[in-house]
């Protein structure tokens, strides 16, 4: 009686070791492996790269004074717009215009003596034809007048030095822009060979940001720019340090013609609008420059790309003959959920993206599309 009980449970297990399924891809008719698969399409993809910079004014000048004295007036608010040609500071005239006064009445005294020794050497030198003066008093005559014009030439020289230093007391802006703190205050004494600035005039609308890339992401990013469709302006968006963005898109500009030696880094300058001067010159910003259009990119769902021993991508497809295909791949960088394949995918592949780990190259199995996950289209290099 025992031995039939004990027969009984084993035929039982039996059956229901022969009903259950094998752990893995469902099978389809026929006993055929059933895998999940998305068919590829070429789409268009923006390709980005995403770089860190600083803002920098387009233009910086220096206000310096050009004369010596001591200062009078400030006549600008610091922080404001200022215009080029503005008077910033009055420099005490008062040396100045005595020394021009003095150049002014020596040209005149000049100018004088030119008029009495030209009829002097006019006088001679129709006595000298009389034998009334000798050849040497008339040539003497000549000289005192030649000597004259030439003093009315030097002192004319003087006024108009004289000239200059007195329109230097009004020390004026050199460019246009915002002009930051003063570092000088009325009495102060400045001179023309001091070090210091009395302040400085930077130009913030439109304003540069210049970023910061290694030659290698420039020499990817050239050959971006030669293969994709791009326009002639590469867009370039930008996000404050806090993380929001700024309302305003700039263009690329140029990229410096040097690669920095200690660094490996190379300097691309994009031009920005700064209408309500949100952008300061020092500020640190993230920016992302946009390298072009690739229109057929291939987007590979993250789960049907794998690493082989050797480390290279590979991904098995579906191919007419519903059997199973594997291809080493190349990847260019992550979108979303997807991978942006550059080489071993084409449009129209049926990729497996479900069941990888239980088929093998040449087997056949039933291909069943998988619902698509949303992808951005937008390939960002920061995020490989």
């Amino acid at each position: 009686m025992q031995s039939k009980k004990i027969f009984l449970v084993g035929l039982a297990l039996l059956l229901t070791a022969c009903d259950g399924k094998p752990g893995g891809a469902p099978m389809g008719a026929g006993g055929t492996p059933e895998v999940g698969v998305a068919t590829l399409h070429g789409q268009p993809v923006t390709l980005s790269s995403d770089l860190s910079g600083r803002v920098n004014a387009t233009m910086t000048s220096d206000v310096r004074p050009q004369v010596d004295g001591i200062i009078k007036q400030r006549l600008f608010t610091e922080g404001a717009e200022v215009k080029a040609g503005q008077v910033l500071y009055q420099i005490d005239p008062a040396t100045y215009q005595a020394s021009y006064n003095q150049a002014a009445a020596q040209l005149k005294s000049a100018q004088a003596t030119v008029k009495s020794s030209r009829l002097k050497a006019q006088r001679y030198a129709a006595l000298v034809k009389e034998n009334g003066v000798s050849k040497q008093d008339a040539d003497d005559a000549m000289a005192t007048y030649l000597e004259a014009v030439a003093a009315v030439d030097q002192y004319q020289a003087a006024l108009e030095t004289t000239k200059i230093n007195l329109a230097y007391t009004q020390v004026r802006a050199p460019i246009s822009g915002r002009i930051g703190i003063s570092s000088v205050t009325p009495g102060a004494l400045v001179t023309a060979s001091q070090t210091d600035a009395l302040a400085t005039i930077r130009a913030l609308d439109p304003i540069y940001v210049d970023l910061t890339q290694s030659s290698s992401q420039l020499l990817r990013f050239r050959k971006l720019q030669a293969s994709l469709k791009r326009d002639d302006v590469t867009p370039v968006a930008i996000k404050l340090e806090d993380g929001t963005p700024y309302a305003h898109d700039g263009k690329l500009e140029l990229t410096e013609v040097s690669v920095d030696e200690s660094t490996g880094s190379v300097t691309l300058r994009a031009v920005f609008p700064n209408p309500e001067h949100e952008l300061l010159p020092g500020m640190y910003v993230h920016a992302r420059v946009d390298n072009g259009v690739d229109p057929k990119g291939i987007l590979a769902p993250q789960q049907g790309i794998t690493r082989n021993a050797k480390g290279e991508a590979t991904a098995l497809v579906v191919n007419a003959q519903n059997k199973v295909e594997q291809r080493t791949v190349t990847t260019e960088r992550v979108i979303g959920s997807n991978w942006l394949v550059s080489k071993g995918l084409n449009d129209g592949d049926r990729l497996i993206v479900e069941g990888t780990n239980k088929v093998a190259a040449g087997v056949e199995v039933n291909a069943v599309e998988v619902p698509k996950q949303t992808a951005t289209g937008t390939a960002n290099a920061g995020e490989q």
